[in-house]
């Protein structure tokens, strides 16, 4: 049986990528376990790792919304107020909003969320959709 082992993102520089990412993936409960210029990744119990790697030199430049490949990692989280919360730290540390929190009835009646996009154009989403 396969199963998900990690999630590669590809960073113009990776020191600045990991700063950026590391106040939002620590609020995730991830701990870093590597940081360094050419690899940085966090680990957390009985989910994928999360690593950051540099552009090849024929690769620089931000991802762009849409294309082939871009990657949108979506968070559930367990209320609109942690939904809220990491949309605050993703801020602070120096993210762009994309969508600040809100309801997206298209969707479901019930999915709350916020986009936020790193300095690489790389976009999180952390949503809140309960099941009942």
């Amino acid at each position: 049986m396969a199963s998900f082992d990690h999630l590669g993102i590809t960073v113009d520089d990776v020191p600045a990528a990991s700063a950026q990412f590391h106040p939002v993936f620590e609020a995730l409960g991830y701990t870093r376990a590597h940081d360094a210029d050419d690899l940085a990744y966090w680990r957390k119990t009985d989910e994928p790792e999360i690593l950051l790697s540099p552009a090849r030199g024929n690769a620089p430049g931000p991802h762009a919304h849409g294309r082939a490949g871009w990657p949108h990692p979506a968070y559930a989280v367990d209320s609109r107020e942690e939904v809220d919360r990491l949309h605050d730290i993703a801020l602070a540390a120096g993210w762009t909003a994309v969508r600040g929190p809100k309801e997206y009835p298209r969707f479901s009646s019930r999915y709350y969320a916020s986009f936020v996009e790193d300095a690489n154009g790389i976009r999180l989403e952390f949503m809140y959709n309960p099941r009942d």
